[in-house]
C-alpha cells in the first residue's frame, strides 16, 4: 500500500555527513546531561512507600493528587488499582520522616478531603529492591541489544548489524538524555517504553535493509549510494503510514492517558520521532561507510537467485 510514489530517487546519502554530524552532536549532548544531571529515578528504583487506599465510591484521582501535593509530596504517583474505587499511591523516600509518620501524614490529608478514605495497605519498597530492578533493567537492555545484533548479523551481514545497533543505541541515549535534561521521572514504565523503542526502531531498519539487499540483486549496474537512495525512497510511503498510525495511538495516550501513562507515552513519542531519523539517516550512512557492497552479499543474493531458478525449472518440468 502506498499513499504516493516518488519517481525520482531522493539523494539521502549526499546528506549523510550532515545528518550524522547532527546525530553525533545530539548524542554527545544527551551523554553530557546524563553525566551532569543524571536521571530522576522513580520509587521503583530508589525505594519508597506504597499505600493502597479504598473509597466506597469511584475515587477522585485529581483530588487525591492535589491533597498529596498540598503536603509537599509532589513526586508521589497516584493511580487506580484494580477498580475505580481503589487507589495505589507511591511515595518517595523522605529522610526526615519514617514510614509510619509518612503514611500517617498522607492518611490525614486524604481523610481531610474525603472522610470515607480507608487505608488498607502500607508497604515499604527498600533500596535493595530498587537496586535489583536497576541492575535487571540494565541487563535487559544489554540482552535486547545483543539479540538484535545477532539477528541482523544472521539475516543480513555484520555491517548492517553494527549500523543498526549504533542507530538504535542513538535513539535510547537520546531518550534518556531528554529525561535527564528535563528531570522527568524515570520508572519501570519508561524503561518498558525504551525497550519497545528498540524493537520498533530495528523493525524500521530491517525494512530499509531488506530493500537495500533486494536492490543489490535488481540494480546490478548501480553503485552503493544509488542502491541505498532508491531503497529509502521506495519505503518512504510505508514509513509515513506506519509512523503516523503509531504516533496517533501514542499521542492519544500522551493526551488522554493521565499521569500514569504520560512519561511512558512521552518516551515512545521521542523514540518514534528519532527512530525514523536514525533508521534512514544514521543506520544507512554508517552501513555505507563500513563498506557494505554487493560483494558482501553476493553469496546470499546468488543463492536466492539460484534457488528461484531451480524452483521455476522444476515447475516447468512438472507441467505436462
Amino acid at each position: 500500500m502506498e499513499l504516493f510514489r516518488i519517481k525520482k530517487d531522493i539523494p539521502f546519502m549526499s546528506y549523510g555527513r550532515i545528518t550524522t554530524a547532527i546525530s553525533l552532536i545530539t548524542f554527545l549532548l544527551a551523554i553530557f546531561f546524563l553525566y551532569s544531571k543524571g536521571l530522576n529515578y522513580g520509587v521503583d528504583f530508589t525505594g519508597g512507600t506504597v499505600m493502597e487506599v479504598h473509597y466506597p465510591q469511584a475515587a477522585n484521582i485529581d483530588g487525591i493528587r492535589k491533597a498529596i501535593d498540598g503536603i509537599g509530596l509532589k513526586d508521589a504517583t497516584v493511580q487506580n488499582f484494580g477498580t475505580s474505587s481503589d487507589v495505589l499511591i507511591r511515595l518517595p523516600l523522605k529522610k526526615d520522616l519514617s514510614i509510619a509518620q509518612l503514611s500517617e501524614t498522607v492518611t490525614k490529608a486524604l481523610q481531610a478531603t474525603d472522610a470515607s478514605a480507608e487505608v488498607r495497605r502500607v508497604e515499604s519498597v527498600g533500596s535493595q529492591v530498587g537496586d535489583e530492578l536497576y541492575s535487571n533493567g540494565g541487563l535487559a537492555l544489554l540482552l535486547v541489544c545483543a539479540g538484535i545484533m545477532a539477528y541482523l548479523a544472521i539475516r543480513f551481514e555484520w555491517r548492517f548489524a553494527v549500523a543498526a545497533i549504533i542507530a538504535n543505541m542513538h535513539d535510547v541515549v537520546i531518550i534518556l538524555g531528554f529525561f535527564a535534561f528535563f528531570q522527568w521521572e524515570f520508572n519501570l514504565t519508561v524503561l518498558a517504553a525504551v525497550l519497545a523503542v528498540l524493537g520498533y526502531s530495528v523493525n524500521e531498519s530491517v525494512v530499509v535493509f531488506d530493500r537495500v539487499r533486494e536492490n543489490f540483486r535488481k540494480m546490478r549496474k548501480a553503485n552503493v549510494v544509488q542502491v541505498i537512495d532508491n531503497a529509502i525512497t521506495r519505503t518512504i510511503s510505508r514509513t509515513i503510514i506506519t509512523h503516523t498510525m503509531t504516533q496517533t495511538m501514542v499521542g492519544s495516550m500522551l493526551l488522554f492517558g493521565g499521569q500514569v501513562l504520560h512519561n511512558f507515552a512521552l518516551a515512545l513519542t521521542i523514540g518514534i520521532l528519532f527512530g525514523i531519523y536514525s533508521s534512514v539517516l544514521v543506520a544507512c550512512p554508517i552501513a555505507m561507510w563500513l563498506g557494505v557492497s554487493r560483494a558482501n552479499l553476493i553469496g546470499d543474493i546468488d543463492k536466492k537467485d539460484s534457488d528461484k531458478k531451480s524452483a521455476n525449472k522444476e515447475g516447468a518440468e512438472a507441467t505436462p
